[in-house]
């Protein structure tokens, strides 16, 4: 399969579950298409909406692009050629899952800064509590 005008890629890609590793080209064939006939660009959520362009990405042109998926989350791609992306609804948003068994993340550590406020806060609020009731 080609990228194809006016196919819904998001309806198609609604039923679907994607995970860290997974390669889209192995998942469909919206990458396969003749090398100069189409552009891929990873966009954010607004860029996909408003069909832009993003000037800092790499537009992938080959026609056999790999695109491994290697973080969690929502995941735009756009074609960059013409009128493709508006027109032809050539865009597709998925969201990636981590590894089924992947360990949670660990919480945050407290900042240095914020543990000190902390420690300075404690015994400020004890004095104010103490001059109100005294």
């Amino acid at each position: 399969m080609t990228l194809r005008y006016n196919f819904d890629y998001q309806a198609w890609a609604a039923g679907k579950v994607f995970h860290i590793g997974d390669t889209l080209d192995k998942l469909i064939k919206l990458f396969k298409y003749s090398e100069g006939a189409h552009t891929v660009h990873k966009a954010n959520g607004t860029g996909f909406q408003d069909c832009a362009v993003p000037a800092t990405t790499e537009a992938l042109t080959t026609g056999n692009d790999v695109v491994t998926l290697s973080t969690p989350g929502r995941k735009w791609y756009i074609c960059g050629v013409g009128k493709h992306c508006e027109v032809g609804k050539q865009k597709l948003v998925i969201t990636v899952l981590p590894l089924e068994g992947a360990p949670a993340s660990s919480p945050t550590p407290t900042s240095d800064a914020s543990l000190k406020f902390h420690v300075w806060m404690a015994p400020m609020i004890a004095a104010l509590i103490g001059m109100l009731f005294s």
